[in-house]
């Protein structure tokens, strides 16, 4: 699901856009939605940007994408129809907008570059066919594949070209991003923990379950002997951080099904767990550390601020530039 819902995006040319808020709304109500579909041919010219088409059926098939992004598969009211045929006529504009001003900007080995882009889809889905079948949920082909990840690819080079790259985050500014929501940065409680796992499916006879329980009983037996955990979980445990010992690291609360987050934060370091039941089997549980509540330190967290304030404005700017590529473009939007 997450690779279709990656490629839905990447097919509409607008990828860097979909994903900003307020990217629609730049043109609000100036784009009313066209006639209901039945209504007019798909052929029908919809909307002008500097004389080149938008026809209703380029706004068919980006409300499409966008319900499937959205996961909005119930019928819609009229309102809410209008509003989602609104916004995919402004990501069109928007869109074209972008497209030409990209034209302008040389990209060396586009056809190759293009090329490599559309595999990279296709290697997204799990056979042509699943391919396929996206393909014509959105009434797409081939050739329109090709068309919109050219476009995207134009569009994504003018964005770096003329906005991100030109997007810094200041030191100061970070630290008082940091300062003013010091409540977001506070971590609760953690614990390291192993653990060794004798794996059961949920539904195995009483048999079955009876047996692994007994295993890990028998586990349990011999690390209070004395046996080293980690080398017993290398041996013995069903979980792949018998590669490591059965080391799981740090984890919080509500990290862990409710059964092993228990056991796990009622131990001390050092401890170890009687065998205890969750839906993947029968575990013994060794703490190693805790950690105690705490506000995470600016350095820790720098980066994600950076990262984050960056996007915030370069979600300003694209709408900015957008308008300012509105502002000297004619747009035109039709009645059919």
């Amino acid at each position: 699901m997450n690779c279709k819902k990656s490629f839905f995006s990447r097919l509409t040319t607008m990828a860097a856009l979909f994903t900003l808020t307020g990217v629609v709304s730049a043109f609000g109500a100036e784009a009313p939605a066209a006639k209901p579909a039945e209504a007019v041919s798909p052929t029908t010219v919809v909307a002008k940007v500097d004389g080149i088409d938008i026809t209703r059926g380029d706004v068919d098939r980006a409300t499409k994408i966008l319900l499937q992004q959205n996961r909005m598969t119930q019928p819609l009211d009229a309102e809410t129809s209008k509003k989602v045929e609104e916004a995919a006529l402004n990501q069109l504009i928007a869109k074209e907008l972008l497209y030409q001003a990209g034209k302008k900007l040389e990209i060396k080995d586009i056809d190759k570059k293009v090329a490599e882009r559309v595999a990279q889809g296709k290697a997204r889905f799990p056979s042509t066919a699943e391919y396929e079948k996206m393909l014509k949920e959105v009434s797409m082909n081939d050739k329109d594949v090709e068309t919109f990840t050219r476009e995207e690819l134009v569009i994504d080079n003018l964005l770096d070209k003329e906005v991100s790259s030109k997007i810094t985050v200041t030191d100061a500014e970070a630290k008082k991003f940091y300062d003013d929501n010091l409540d977001k940065f506070k971590r609760g409680e953690m614990v390291r923990a192993s653990h060794i796992l004798i794996g059961v499916d949920k539904d195995a006879t009483p048999e079955a379950k009876k047996q692994a329980k007994e295993k890990a009983e028998a586990i349990l037996k011999k690390l209070k002997g004395g046996a080293d955990f980690a080398a017993l979980a290398k041996d013995d445990s069903t979980c792949p951080s018998k590669a490591r010992g059965g080391d799981l690291g740090f984890f919080g609360r509500g990290q862990m099904v409710p059964e092993f987050e228990k056991a796990a934060f009622a131990l001390k370091p050092g401890e170890i767990s009687d065998v205890v039941e969750t839906q993947f089997g029968y575990h013994i549980i060794k703490v190693t550390d805790k950690k105690a509540p705490e506000t995470v330190k600016f350095d820790e967290v720098k980066e994600r601020i950076d990262q984050y304030l960056k996007q915030q404005k370069v979600q300003q700017a694209i709408q900015q530039y957008i308008q300012e590529l509105r502002g000297k473009a004619k747009v035109e939007i039709l009645t059919p």
